[in-house]
């Protein structure tokens, strides 16, 4: 029994070196516990930062894309612009031309019209001096016939008077 009590307190080589394993198999497992740890936080940081790379990556595309869309659409802009300038200018030509064949017209038809007024006002002239000659011969016939006709009554009265003594 005594024997048997060492037995239990002092541990044989055999139990030692299984220890001894043990405790290395134990802080085996611990290093390649804390490995496993630090390879696990190291690739979440670099997965992190690959996410925050490929959000910066992506912010960078999307603003190369919307520049190169605002520079192709500047560019159309730029094209309508000059296609509406051209079509504007030639549409302000045409009707700058219509506007001075109307000007044309117009001041043909003011010399129209003055000359129509003006042989309008010679015709009512000569109307007028034509109506006034015949309105004389009138005048000069009635006044003829008026004194034909105070001839004839004076001649009628002296008759009368005259040979009043035959009533």
């Amino acid at each position: 029994p005594a024997m048997a009590d060492s037995r239990f307190t002092a541990p044989t080589a055999a139990e030692a070196e299984l220890l001894l394993l043990q405790k290395q198999a134990l802080v085996e497992e611990e290093e390649a516990k804390a490995k496993r740890e630090l390879l696990t936080h190291f690739l979440q940081e670099k997965l992190s930062r690959e996410e925050q790379s490929s959000k910066w990556g992506l912010h960078k595309v999307h603003t190369a894309w919307r520049s190169a869309q605002r520079k192709a659409k500047d560019q159309e802009l730029r094209q309508d612009i000059e296609i509406l300038s051209q079509t504007f200018t030639r549409v302000m030509d045409c009707k700058d031309g219509v506007i001075e064949a109307l000007v044309r017209e117009l001041e043909e038809a003011e010399e129209q019209q003055n000359r129509a007024l003006r042989s309008h006002l010679h015709l009512t002239d000569q109307l007028l001096h034509l109506q006034r000659c015949r309105l004389g011969y009138l005048e000069e016939g009635f006044n003829a016939r008026v004194d034909a006709l105070k001839a004839e009554f004076e001649a009628e009265r002296c008759g009368i008077s005259g040979g009043e003594g035959e009533w």
